[in-house]
């Protein structure tokens, strides 16, 4: 089937620090290439806005499934980015002030050049924020900085887990038992270390049996792998250690999707990881979801083939 080539930029972290055998965004970059798109790369702190215009240095890019060989990058030129058909907004959390800086930017081209995700609703719904709007779906989340608060929610929950509001990656996740003799000095290192408020959530003890990272494309539930925690670890996150097995959905996973599916198409957030313990939505990532690559290995779709479909569908 013939399609029309697009010009293609990838706002992302330094290319060179990343792990291609289960980076999505690698995986998206390949497949754009094998359709014959041309490939543009830059940082976020290349982005900037002259006269209502916003570019960036941008250097050409080719990119090749070859461990330790597989990036070339051209000269770096200027573009404006209203001069390119789609940016794919891939830069890792933290989400701080430069990070909602860039998605002010990106708004300013978005939607005649498409942004993915749409800035707007990246900036608008942070992971564990945005998942507060179904709370149907949730197990008993309190976002506080209040101590008082947080020893009512535990007198009331039992054990918990304590985690930044804007964590990512499964930093400073902590699990506070019934007593705890560490809460108070945690308590006061959060508070230390933290201006906003943070998340404290009911303790899921089926997490021991894994933490199920669902992929949503254009609001469809199209992947899926458990992510298994390290003995003596509550976090199942694979950069902390978390070993990932193929699964399939069950019918309270298909609910959660299908109920949070059409407010995820509404935003403009085609590509979308949701975490699901035991039957409880948990957080929903927009900002740089991961999971692609290994939801290929072990033997699921090759979900970057699904998000150029709909990518393509949006340009027309």
């Amino acid at each position: 089937m013939s399609r029309t080539r697009l010009t293609v930029a990838v706002q992302m972290d330094p290319i060179e620090r990343i792990n291609i055998a289960g980076d999505t965004t690698f995986a998206l970059l390949l497949e754009a290439k094998a359709r014959g798109h041309e490939l543009f790369y830059y940082t976020p702190d290349r982005l900037t806005m002259t006269g209502g215009s916003v570019s960036a240095a941008m250097q050409t890019l080719d990119v090749r499934d070859i461990l330790g060989d597989y990036f070339t990058l051209g000269e770096t030129t200027r573009r404006a980015l209203a001069d390119v058909d789609v940016v794919l907004l891939r830069q890792d959390p933290p989400f701080d002030m430069a990070y909602i800086t860039s998605t002010h930017l990106l708004e300013r081209v978005h939607p005649k050049t498409l942004v993915v995700n749409d800035p707007a609703s990246v900036r608008n719904a942070p992971e564990k924020l945005f998942v507060t709007e179904f709370p149907e779906l949730m197990p008993a989340t309190l976002i506080t900085r209040d101590k008082a608060e947080i020893e009512d929610f535990r007198r009331e929950h039992g054990e918990v887990v304590m985690k930044p509001l804007h964590g990512h990656g499964g930093a400073a996740v902590f699990r506070i038992g019934v007593p705890d003799a560490n809460f108070g000095s945690l308590y006061d290192l959060f508070a230390a270390t933290f201006r906003e408020q943070w998340v404290v959530q009911k303790f899921l003890p089926a997490v021991s049996r894994g933490d199920k990272r669902i992929l949503l494309v254009d609001g469809e539930p199209l992947g899926a792998i458990n992510r298994v925690p390290a003995d003596n670890d509550i976090r199942s996150n694979m950069v902390r250690g978390g070993a990932a097995a193929a699964t399939e959905l069950t019918e309270r996973e298909r609910e959660i999707c299908a109920t949070i599916g059409p407010a995820l198409k509404e935003r403009g957030l085609i590509l979308v990881g949701i975490d699901v313990i035991d039957g409880y939505l948990t957080e929903i990532n927009v900002t740089s979801p991961t999971g692609i690559r290994a939801v290929k290995r072990l033997g699921g779709p090759d979900l970057a083939i699904s998000v150029w479909d709909a990518i393509e569908r949006k340009i027309g």
